[in-house]
């Protein structure tokens, strides 16, 4: 354990990559100043459902995906910043091209389809609704006979 007095990027810092400051600065440039806290998720429990708040500033509603399988619902960002700087004459004089994907999985049980999740996207903010579901059944204890 390091002590808290460092940060997060205690390494990064000395073992950068000292000629290409632009390289250390990815995330930033595609996902602005709060890169550490991409996907900070609240999930809040009501009677029949659940809601769980995702912060995604910086992305479009374009840009994201949900997809449910075998019980799993998976968020997914991704995001493409295009950095062409040209001189007077229109010769390009610097291009940049930077692209970023994250996701996240919750288990959300394998009764719940799609058409029981519902999701908005405003403000940076992804809202999903998930109905809760009884659980499938455990067959009721039975006694089984043993032959002779």
């Amino acid at each position: 354990m390091l002590p808290s007095i460092f940060g997060e990027n205690l390494f990064d810092d000395w073992f950068g990559f000292p000629g290409f400051p632009e390289l250390r600065d990815v995330d930033r440039k595609l996902y602005g100043k709060r890169a550490d806290h991409m996907m900070k998720t609240d999930v809040r429990e009501h009677g029949d459902r659940f809601e769980l708040d995702m912060d995604l500033p910086g992305f479009t509603k374009d840009e994201i995906s949900l997809d449910l399988e075998n019980g799993y619902l998976t968020v997914k960002a991704a995001k493409g910043l295009d950095n062409t700087k040209t001189n007077d004459a229109g010769k390009v004089i610097r291009q940049e091209r930077y692209a970023g994907a994250m996701q996240r999985s919750f288990y959300v049980g394998e009764q719940l389809t799609a058409e029981d999740v519902s999701a908005r996207f405003e403000n940076g903010v992804l809202r999903l609704t998930l109905p809760k579901k009884d659980p499938k059944a455990l067959p009721k204890k039975t006694t089984i006979a043993i032959g002779d």
